[in-house]
C-alpha cells in the first residue's frame, strides 16, 4: 500500500466545525472539491470553488434531500480499485470519476432524540442514509481512499498533506478503522432508541 495523493475529495458534512477552513485548504492545493446541499452551499457563500452533487452525477438531489449521494457515480468513484484495468475501463464507460477523500459526519439523530418531546417522524429523518454507504464504502477501500469522519482530524491530515503530497497508508488505516467505529455507534444509537420507543406501542 502506497501514499495515494488527492485530487478530488468529497464533503458532506451536518457538524459544520472547521469545514470551511478545512475546504479551503483543500483548495488552496488544487484539489477539487464535490459537496452537497448545505454544505455546498456554505462552500460557495464563502468563496470556495465546489462542484455540487447534482452537477458531479448528472442528477438532481431528490426526496427532500433523501436521495443525492446513493449513485453509481459516487459510490463506484469511492470503490474504485484504482489498479484493476476492468475497473478503470468501467468508471470510462459509466462517466466515473474517482473520488480520493471523503468527509463525512452523520446527521444529528443522537442530538435530536435527546431533545424533550421529540416525535418519531423527527427521529427517522434524522436517521442517515447516504452518509453512512459514504463512510463505509470509502474505509472498505481505504487502500486508495481517505475518509475522515471527525472535525479533529481535519488540521493533521491537512499538514500531511501539505508537506508530503498525499495521505501515508498508516493515516488511512488509522481512519477507516475510525470510520467503522464511528458508523458502528451511529446505529446503534439508532437501534437502542427504535426498540426503546416501539417497546411503548
Amino acid at each position: 500500500m502506497e501514499k495515494t495523493g488527492v485530487a478530488r475529495a468529497l464533503i458532506s458534512v451536518s457538524d459544520k466545525k472547521g469545514v470551511l477552513e478545512f475546504a479551503r485548504g483543500l483548495s488552496s492545493l488544487n484539489i477539487e472539491i464535490v459537496s452537497t446541499g448545505g454544505t455546498a452551499g456554505l462552500l460557495k457563500e464563502n468563496g470556495i470553488p465546489v462542484v455540487e452533487i447534482g452537477a458531479f452525477t448528472g442528477h438532481p438531489e431528490i426526496m427532500d434531500g433523501r436521495v443525492k449521494t446513493l449513485h453509481p457515480r459516487v459510490h463506484g468513484g469511492i470503490l474504485a480499485v484504482r489498479d484493476n484495468p476492468l475497473h478503470r475501463e468501467q468508471m470510462a464507460q459509466n462517466g466515473i470519476r474517482p473520488i480520493d477523500m471523503v468527509v463525512v459526519n452523520l446527521y444529528p439523530f443522537v442530538a435530536t432524540t435527546s431533545r424533550p418531546g421529540v416525535t418519531i417522524e423527527e427521529a427517522i429523518e434524522n436517521i442517515d442514509i447516504g452518509g453512512p454507504a459514504m463512510v463505509r464504502s470509502a474505509a472498505k477501500n481505504h487502500r486508495y481512499v481517505t475518509v475522515i469522519v471527525d472535525p479533529a482530524d481535519y488540521g493533521g491530515i491537512a499538514t500531511e498533506i501539505e508537506k508530503t503530497g498525499g495521505v501515508s497508508p498508516l493515516t488511512r488505516k488509522r481512519l477507516a478503522a475510525k470510520a467503522f467505529a464511528h458508523t458502528a455507534s451511529y446505529d446503534a444509537a439508532i437501534a437502542a432508541w427504535l426498540a426503546k420507543v416501539y417497546s411503548d406501542i
